[in-house]
């Protein structure tokens, strides 16, 4: 059983990976290659995003594991033969258990380690990618629109970094439609924004109402590029980028840095804890949902629906309680709540499978 779990395990997770990671590299390509990085760059970042993804396709991969497994040695009888020798469904549940551990220390090396690693690593890459304003924007001999309304283009760039025959417009605005040119230009950049300095050039600016074109003749002028090149600040880390044992002691310096008030740091940190047992939860209640019933000649499809049902019951659990935790540092238990109400789950389905009569009706029998 333990095989079999293992096998469908491997495969369903291969197909929910490559489904969230096709959904996930299809905006990647959209963003890196229409702002024209290569496509190593579009490979990294699908590679960086690759263990969020597993984060989310284990668990649903584990719970369709134990139901598939345990509704075809249920139409098969081969459950309902081993109960006759005497195992009960406590034992039967063993190896669902042993292979949620597994699942579930996978699940441990991805929250802990590999996600907020591969998280720091993107956002890192993603800041580069963004303040590259050469790659973006400064090409020659090129028409360029790096955002709609805009278009900008440069003849030459010589090696001292001077920007030659400038050619900017600005089409934005539904009232006037404006025209830079100059014969030289600079990028001159701050903390805060990246300044295009043009030299001996003139601004056309037309008013689209009455038609009228005004030209304005200047020695040295000042436009601000930031939004064309799509800078971002430098900020500090998220709280997605740090280890847990940062997130379960922060100080005030590590609220500061991520935004984030202690509760919701500690809330977080307890969660990914919560979410590695997810994976024993998620394996052992799809096992219990179908051991309830016992065999039927038409499948244990409602036990399938009603596995469903109860996975979802669950993930709103974690919702509702990783809310409250967020609320109060002193309330970090109630992020294990989803992991609580699962196992009250699984005993009780177990309970019950060993105890098929206790929802039946008794027929009494009556003597004439």
């Amino acid at each position: 059983m333990m095989s079999q779990l293992l096998m469908l395990f491997g495969f369903f997770s291969l197909v929910l990976i490559l489904i969230y990671w096709i959904n996930r590299a299809v905006v990647l390509f959209d963003q890196l290659i229409a702002d024209g990085q290569s496509a190593g760059v579009f490979l990294e970042f699908t590679a960086l995003s690759l263990p969020a993804v597993m984060r989310l396709a284990l668990p649903l991969a584990a719970f369709a594991a134990a139901v598939y497994v345990t509704n075809r040695m249920s139409t098969e009888s081969e459950l309902t033969v081993v109960q006759a020798t005497g195992y009960s469904p406590f034992r039967l549940a063993r190896p669902v258990l042993y292979f949620g551990i597994i699942v579930g220390l996978m699940m441990s090396a991805l929250m802990h380690f590999l996600v907020p690693m591969s998280s720091a690593r993107l956002d890192a890459r993603q800041v580069e990618i963004t303040q590259n304003a050469t790659a973006r924007l400064l090409t020659e001999g090129q028409f360029l629109e790096p955002i709609n309304g805009v278009t900008f283009y440069i003849r030459e760039i010589t090696p001292a970094g001077e920007l030659l025959d400038i050619f900017l417009s600005d089409t934005r605005s539904a009232q006037d439609q404006i025209t830079y040119t100059a014969s030289k230009a600079f990028l001159v950049r701050d903390d805060s924004s990246t300044q295009l300095v043009m030299l001996d050039g003139m601004v056309q600016s037309l008013q689209v109402e009455t038609q009228r074109l005004f030209t304005t003749r200047f020695a040295d002028f000042a436009y601000n590029i930031t939004d064309l090149i799509g800078e971002t600040r430098v900020r500090g880390r998220r709280d997605s980028h740090l280890f847990t044992w940062e997130l379960l002691n922060p100080t005030p310096e590590l609220e500061a840095e991520t935004g984030r008030d202690a509760a919701t740091l500690i809330a977080r940190g307890h969660d990914r804890f919560s979410q590695s047992i997810l994976g024993i939860v998620a394996a052992l209640l799809g096992f219990s949902a179908l051991m309830v019933g016992g065999y039927s000649r038409f499948g244990v499809w409602k036990q399938i629906v009603g596995a469903i049902f109860l996975i979802i019951v669950v993930k709103a659990v974690e919702t509702s309680g990783l809310r409250i935790a967020r609320n109060d540092p002193q309330l970090w238990m109630v992020a294990y709540l989803q992991s609580a109400v699962g196992f009250v789950m699984i005993w009780f389905l177990l309970f019950w499978a060993s105890r098929p009569y206790l929802f039946k009706r008794r027929v009494k029998e009556v003597t004439v």
